[in-house]
């Protein structure tokens, strides 16, 4: 058995530049991952079924998971026929703009990857994840990368400061196609570039921006309050994750982060994490 850490991420900006003609949207986003991890423990087995077992969330089963796909899409690459026990412990909030999701598929490929030998690059890893979703490149690239494309053209990213997240999931989940179904673009953008960093947490507050919060703040106005009580609580900034409903507040050290991280948490349904960047 081999038990393996899915971490969550976070979009500190995220641009929108146009809808393709695929159906997907060209994009520009930097993305770090955050220390809230899944625990993913995979066991072989002597058969040939792949299960996945996920207590207390409810998940598609069997194939129809995205862990379940991730391993049966290496294992046909490979030519193995393997059974497998997957078994998931979500600390990650479901469809909370986080990329829980994605970073297990991503954690599974890489784990059954290392188990059995099967000697795939990183590269090579990040062709199967794409297919399986477009942010699953990411957690294989293992840095803070600026995404383009539709989130797979991946460039690392260095520099960015030690700042302390606070993660707050007020309990709402979103649908990742209904907001980009309800997203109105307004004008193409071409000029955004890879951002550079010396270290100032201010670097990071300014570069802050997500087009998509406009929507889902529009179906869900209490992701704006929750914005506005982290800055209350001391955040430099604050902005919604990806298609939400997580909001970070970004915070210049550790101690001010976890006692706004406790305080949020007294919210009734509201899940808060402090935590620093991986």
């Amino acid at each position: 058995m081999g038990t393996f850490l899915a971490p969550a991420k976070i979009n500190i900006c995220l641009h929108v530049l146009n809808r393709r003609s695929d159906g997907y949207h060209d994009l520009a986003m930097l993305m770090q991952r955050v220390s809230l991890y899944d625990k993913i423990s995979i066991a072989l087995t002597g058969g040939a079924d792949i299960t996945v077992q996920c207590g207390g969330v409810t998940l598609p089963a069997g194939q129809q998971n995205i862990a379940a796909r991730a391993a049966q899409a290496l294992l046909d690459r490979a030519g193995v026929r393997q059974g497998l026990e997957i078994v998931i412990e979500k600390n990650i909030p479901v469809a909370a703009g986080l990329g829980g999701g994605s970073s297990d598929a991503a954690t599974v490929l890489m784990g059954l990857n290392d188990m059995l030998s099967l000697g795939f690059s990183p590269e090579q890893l990040m062709e199967t994840g794409v297919k399986l979703g477009a942010d699953v490149p990411f957690f294989i690239f293992k840095h803070a990368a600026w995404a383009t494309g539709i989130g797979d053209r991946l460039e690392e990213v260095h520099g960015l400061p030690p700042v302390w997240y606070v993660l707050v999931n007020p309990g709402l989940e979103v649908s990742t196609a209904w907001v980009y179904k309800n997203l109105r673009l307004t004008s193409a953008r071409d000029n955004l570039r890879i951002p550079r960093f010396s270290g100032e947490v201010e670097e990071v507050v300014n570069l802050l921006h997500n087009d998509l919060e406009t929507v889902t703040v529009e179906r869900f106005p209490l992701i704006e309050d929750v914005k506005q009580q982290l800055i209350r609580l001391g955040a430099k900034g604050a902005l919604m994750s990806g298609s939400g409903s997580t909001v970070f507040g970004v915070f210049s050290d550790e101690c001010t982060a976890r006692a706004a991280a406790e305080k949020m948490s007294c919210h009734d349904g509201w899940r808060a994490f402090a935590v620093e960047p991986v």
